[in-house]
């Protein structure tokens, strides 16, 4: 009898799960949901056609240009990367980054996920935004750590088989002629990307019937400058997660904005999403001018950034034909991706970004400078912020 019970209470809950499953991955329309897409009224395929293209060509704009700057006036003195001017901007890009994660994705995602058309079990009796936004913020994490260690690890392997190619070089060319060597050891910057560089030139000279030269020319780390190196190696680390953070979510926004029908929905985010792009757009190429990257790995990054939105909007445009957005599987898909998002932005925009700048070594100038960056900050955030009113 009590297994015959146990057999039964399983059954019904494998029962009741897949019906969930079901209801949770339904492709079907939902009522209220397709209501509010439409805009009480307000769809129009031809005019929201328009407004995609208008969409693309503008945050296109504005993409390549918030991310163009910093690496164009990284050579310019009013916008190096540690000058009053790139710092104030960067802290407001920042702040607009951290207010796309907690106001604009997380909110998303709790709309999604909390919409009426979604079974009530699971996903209104746990706080699934919060929770996979943290999940999301702590692989994070993790991510940062791991590619941190593997780039530092990479850089002292490097210096270590240069330092001894140089060493072995010199004690070479220093036995072969040791009474008419002439070997000379200076200090260079060879790489504005690297720390100091040792160059050894050496030459060596017979006099006589024969002439010979021999060479050894090697660049190797200067001893004491780790930190610079450690500083680089955050720098590049920090560029690739933030465009993986930026990218993730401008996907999302692309597509979703690109499946709408309807202008009175898209009509306000064409405005909101190129203040927002310009500004991620800068955030990201300012890392990546700090990173200091070669100038063809520079524009692969900024233009992978620059055309992720468009390139969303035109999928999500050729998409709505045969793709339901009003479905429960599109909003649970929907509010999970949106919930990854955050969480990335949350954690790169508090420690990358900010706590970086603000709490470590970069924030030495001036009390003015220091109280301009924060002002950006806050005006960064609360701008981003007011901007959830119309999208």
């Amino acid at each position: 009898m009590a297994l015959a019970g146990v057999r039964r209470h399983a059954g019904q809950f494998l029962s009741t799960s897949n019906e969930l499953m079901a209801a949770s991955l339904s492709t079907a329309s939902c009522a209220k949901e397709m209501q509010k897409a439409e805009g009480g009224g307000c769809r129009d395929d031809a005019a929201a056609l328009r407004l995609k293209e208008v969409a693309m060509a503008a945050i296109l704009v504005a993409g390549v240009l918030g991310v163009g700057l910093p690496l164009a006036g990284r050579k310019r003195r009013a916008m190096r990367t540690d000058s009053a001017a790139f710092m104030a901007a960067k802290a407001f890009a920042a702040g607009v980054i951290l207010a796309t994660g907690f106001v604009h994705m997380l909110h998303d995602a709790q709309h999604a996920l909390s919409s009426p058309c979604l079974p009530a079990v699971p996903w209104r009796r746990f706080p699934f935004p919060g929770f996979v936004a943290m999940a999301a913020a702590l692989a994070t994490l993790v991510l940062d750590f791991l590619a941190t260690r593997f780039y530092e690890t990479k850089h002292r392997d490097e210096a270590a088989r240069v330092k001894a190619a140089a060493a072995a070089a010199l004690a070479a060319a220093s036995s072969a002629s040791a009474s008419d060597e002439d070997i000379t050891v200076v200090t260079v910057v060879e790489d504005e990307r690297k720390a100091p560089l040792l160059e050894t030139h050496c030459h060596g000279h017979s006099h006589g019937h024969r002439h010979s030269h021999s060479h050894g020319h090697e660049l190797v780390q200067a001893e004491g400058r780790e930190g610079d190196v450690s500083e680089h190696v955050r720098s590049v680390v920090v560029s690739q997660i933030l465009e993986m953070g930026i990218v993730s979510h401008s996907v999302i926004i692309g597509l979703s904005l690109g499946v709408s029908r309807s202008p009175c929905t898209i009509r306000p985010l064409v405005a909101a999403l190129s203040f927002h792009q310009f500004f991620e757009g800068f955030a990201l190429g300012g890392c990546i001018a700090q990173a200091q990257f070669k100038n063809l790995s520079a524009v692969l990054m900024a233009s992978f950034f620059a055309i992720t939105t468009p390139a969303g909007i035109a999928a999500g445009a050729g998409l709505s034909t045969f793709y339901n957005p009003n479905s429960p599987r599109a909003l649970v898909i929907e509010g999970i991706l949106d919930s990854v998002s955050a969480g990335i932005l949350i954690y790169m925009s508090l420690v990358d970004l900010i706590a970086a700048d603000f709490l470590g070594s970069k924030m030495t100038g001036s009390l003015r400078q220091q109280v301009m960056a924060y002002i950006a900050l806050f005006l960064g955030a609360i701008s981003m912020s007011s901007l959830a009113i119309w999208a």
